[in-house]
């Protein structure tokens, strides 16, 4: 009898941002169908055509809000696995410049089935961030520990 081919998880790369606007983050109140409303951060894969991280973050915030930041620093970096895709997320700070939503023109907006991405202002305390479920989970843990401290780190 012969043993399946073990099955190979993709690796996933991931920038997020932890985008303020004065003292409080742009998050993603995502809704989709048969699943809780949940939160996230602006961000997404790494694509071969991005420069460097940075790029990508900076094209990922342009795609999911018309939006551009100042500079950004890097904060927080997360695994998450699963028997297809290993997710490694790196979260970076920064302050929104502008934001224009009618610019808004990634590929998740192409298939409704994908739900919806409403942008949300969460004030960057760890009480307003532990009363909303934020994903992925590592990261809400972070963020109850260091809320506070972000609007510190970035002009």
């Amino acid at each position: 009898m012969t043993q399946p081919e073990p099955v190979t998880p993709r690796v996933r790369r991931a920038v997020r941002a932890l985008l303020l606007d004065g003292d409080a983050l742009v998050l993603l109140r995502r809704t989709r169908p048969g699943r809780p409303v949940y939160w996230t951060t602006p961000g997404g894969k790494i694509e071969p055509t991005d420069a460097s991280p940075e790029a990508a973050l900076r094209r990922e915030l342009d795609e999911e809000l018309g939006a551009t930041a100042g500079p950004v620093r890097q904060v927080f970096a997360c695994a998450e696995q699963s028997p297809e895709v290993h997710r490694l997320n790196t979260f970076y700070v920064c302050r929104l410049t502008s934001m224009d939503l009618s610019r808004r023109h990634g590929p998740e907006f192409a298939d409704p089935a994908n739900g919806r991405y409403d942008p949300d202002l969460v004030p960057c305390t760890a009480a307003a961030l532990a009363s909303i479920d934020l994903i992925p989970e590592l990261l809400g843990a972070y963020l109850r520990d260091h809320a506070g401290d972000l609007p510190g780190l970035v002009r």
